[in-house]
């Protein structure tokens, strides 16, 4: 499975507004779409900016004759389709920012990707975590035999402990471990089986 990308987790989004589009329009759609914030496209429809509810609340001289190009956050901060959801977080927290409109290869809008939309992924039952390393890592990926492999997994932080026939297995098996939704953190106990070599 591996890690997720953005478009995995992104709202398409069909709710885009123009520089020129009022307060008060902007408004109507936040509320319509029971959604916080929308992209401001120009004309080409690349991102310039964002314009969210916080930006509506902002006392300003111009009141509810203000157009989305005077309210919105700007520039852009953007994500890529296939970019992963890693990423995309890191860059939501370098730019305090809660969500992303997210560009194709065109740098058009394809969707947005909010912070709920990537806690929705760290919410992810321990017994499936556990589930899907066990039989897909382990026994699909790497035929490890799932015996001697002891995986506990407690609020998405993977235990691995056992033995591995190579030791140029114990990083992939790390590595492969993270890659897998709603794992926080893998800590390798996991040592090499080296008793066949001697």
């Amino acid at each position: 499975m591996g890690h997720r990308s953005v478009a995995d987790l992104m709202t398409p989004t069909a709710i885009t507004v123009r520089r020129a589009t009022t307060f008060k329009e902007v408004a109507r759609l936040l509320k319509e779409f029971d959604i916080t914030a929308v992209p401001v496209i120009d004309e080409a429809g690349h991102p310039v900016g964002v314009v969210s509810e916080a930006d509506l609340l902002r006392p300003r001289p111009t009141g509810g004759a203000a157009t989305a190009e005077q309210l919105m956050t700007s520039p852009a901060v953007t994500a890529r389709l296939e970019w992963s959801v890693v990423r995309a977080a890191r860059v939501m927290q370098r730019h305090g920012v809660k969500r992303l409109p997210v560009v194709d290869t065109d740098g058009r809008v394809a969707g947005v990707l909010s912070r709920s939309d990537l806690i929705q992924l760290f919410l992810r039952p321990d017994h499936a975590i556990r589930e899907e390393i066990l039989e897909d890592v382990l026994t699909r990926t790497l035929t490890l035999a799932p015996s001697a492999i002891t995986v506990d997994v407690e609020d998405g932080l993977v235990t691995l402990s056992g033995t591995v026939p190579r030791p140029e297995l114990l990083p992939v098996v790390k590595r492969l471990c993270h890659g897998v939704d709603g794992v926080v953190t893998v800590d390798s106990r996991l040592t090499c089986d080296s008793a066949d070599r001697t």
